[in-house]
């Protein structure tokens, strides 16, 4: 099966909303008026991409990465990454690992000092991260805002 990873457009909006339902299968689905007000807005932010891994035409993961300029580390900036999800179908076929290596090179792209992710607690995430070279040197902490 050949992978490739590429920027997502529009037209991959609703492809995007599937994979989001699979990662977070109690949410609401979003309105579609919502979801292409959003999509406009993040398409249009400086330093962000969407990532896809497309598979023959199908949208099997997604990665979302925002460059972060710093002030530190000789203004270097930070990759962060969020909402990686690949979809069940696809699941150890190598999507993440391809999805994670095009983050790492985007960072590596716009000069970043380091990539870095929340990851969900559970050991085969954590497997799969430390499988793709990152190592969990810190512990994250969330406020979820109401």
């Amino acid at each position: 099966m050949k992978i490739n990873v590429r920027s997502a457009a529009e037209p991959d909006l609703s492809a995007l909303l599937t994979l989001y339902g699979e990662l977070n299968p109690d949410d609401a689905p979003l309105p579609q008026a919502s979801a292409d007000t959003i999509w406009a807005a993040i398409s249009r932010q400086q330093g962000r991409t969407v990532l896809v891994a497309d598979a023959g035409g199908t949208v099997a993961g997604t990665a979302d990465c925002i460059v972060l300029p710093n002030l530190t580390r000789g203004g270097r900036a930070i990759l962060f990454v969020e909402n990686v999800v690949v979809a069940g179908t696809f699941q150890r076929r190598g999507v993440g690992r391809r999805l994670m290596e095009a983050a790492v090179r985007l960072g590596a792209s716009a000069d970043c000092y380091k990539v870095q992710l929340l990851a969900a607690d559970d050991e085969y995430v954590h497997t799969f991260y430390e499988a793709c070279g990152f190592k969990a040197l810190a512990e994250g902490f969330r406020r979820y805002i109401p």
